[in-house]
């Protein structure tokens, strides 16, 4: 057996799994680095579709970008996608506890945001429940976060 085809064990419940680290990546890094592509991985794959930036993206030079949606609910999820997104991209410091904070605002804005969409276009009285719940929890959320802030200063 080859030894990268040995399965690893699994660590017991309750702790956590060491995660081999490339030579010369301190633990900071190496948390800043995943937070990030957390944030911005998939979400980046998906942030421009039907946002116009199409073009932007490499190998992607020379297409067009589709047409503006004619459905009034698919605009608003497009817009409030878009702000969430570009607002999300904060110029991160390091510390990781503010870089959380100060990137969740605008990721739970965008969840309020888009929890009005369905509010305005939505029918379904489950979903638009959740909603509700949505915006209260978020708001919340994002004011702990502001008043935490605050108090060291960011």
């Amino acid at each position: 057996m080859h030894p990268s085809s040995r399965s690893q064990p699994i660590p017991a419940r309750g702790t956590a799994a060491r995660l081999p680290r490339p030579p010369g990546v301190g633990r900071l890094a190496l948390v800043a680095a995943i937070c990030a592509s957390l944030l911005t991985g998939p979400a980046a794959a998906q942030s421009t579709h039907g946002a116009g930036a199409h073009g932007a993206q490499p190998g992607h030079q020379g297409h067009a970008s589709p047409a503006p949606s004619a459905n009034p609910a698919v605009r608003a999820y497009e817009a409030a996608n878009t702000r969430m997104h570009t607002d999300m991209a904060i110029a991160f410091s390091g510390d990781a506890d503010v870089d959380f904070m100060r990137a969740m605002i605008p990721h739970h804005q965008g969840a309020i945001d888009m929890a009005r969409v369905v509010l305005q276009y939505g029918t379904d009285p489950e979903v638009r429940a959740l909603a509700e719940k949505v915006i209260s929890a978020q708001e919340a959320e994002i004011a702990d976060m502001r008043r935490w802030l605050a108090a060291r200063g960011r």
